[in-house]
């Protein structure tokens, strides 16, 4: 098979597939973010036409760019916003977004609900934790995690359907997958946004009913 976006998906979802059963969980309980991040309208199309219609963008400028003219051809198309979002750009990404995985502080969140309230829009929103507490990295600190998700739940009524992490570089992500499922746990939340290019496998077995695949599929960017 030749080195194609078409034949990237095929091998990724593959593995998905293998580790989805070696975890003892149903056939398709894990869905595959293709994360087309500085990659043209082009490679979308090509992940389009091999049956990808789940992607992920980091950056709300670059998603609207990409993806508005591609909606009418393909109706079935989901984004998703995976990257830290700015206050002044809520709106825009209420706007552009299917799901918003990046809702990490109250201003945000206040943001987000005025956005929605002024838009008639409200795509389902995944709170961000930093299970590794590292200062450099975006996410709610993990101390703070059960407050914040009860606040965006109960005071404010936000469209919360699950949690997003993006585990430290190094070292064992499993215990970070596994402190992310049993938070989304306390609050019946189905949907664990876990696992990228490097650890996916590792992210399935812990339970992630999404991975976020950007570099296996569309190559270095």
């Amino acid at each position: 098979m030749t080195d194609s976006i078409a034949s990237r998906l095929a091998a990724i979802r593959a593995r998905i597939e293998a580790a989805t059963a070696a975890a003892g969980r149903p056939a398709g309980s894990v869905a595959l973010v293709a994360v087309s991040k500085t990659h043209g309208a082009a490679a979308v199309e090509e992940a389009l036409a091999a049956g990808q219609h789940l992607f992920g963008e980091n950056r709300v400028q670059e998603a609207q760019g990409k993806f508005p003219a591609l909606r009418p051809a393909h109706p079935a198309l989901r984004l998703h916003l995976i990257g830290a979002l700015q206050t002044n750009k809520a709106r825009d990404a209420v706007r552009a977004a299917d799901v918003i995985e990046s809702l990490d502080r109250p201003k945000l969140a206040l943001a987000l609900k005025d956005a929605m309230d002024k838009e008639g829009r409200r795509p389902g929103l995944l709170v961000q934790v930093n299970t590794g507490d590292e200062p450099q990295k975006a996410g709610v600190p993990r101390a703070a995690a059960e407050a914040f998700i009860a606040a965006c739940l109960e005071e404010w009524a936000l469209p919360v359907r699950g949690l997003m992490c993006i585990p430290p570089a190094e070292g064992d992500p499993r215990p970070h997958f596994a402190a992310l499922r049993g938070l989304a746990q306390r609050f019946a939340l189905p949907v664990l946004s876990m696992g990228m290019s490097n650890d996916f496998e590792a992210a399935i077995a812990e339970g992630a009913t999404h991975v976020r695949v950007g570099t296996a599929i569309f190559g270095g960017r």
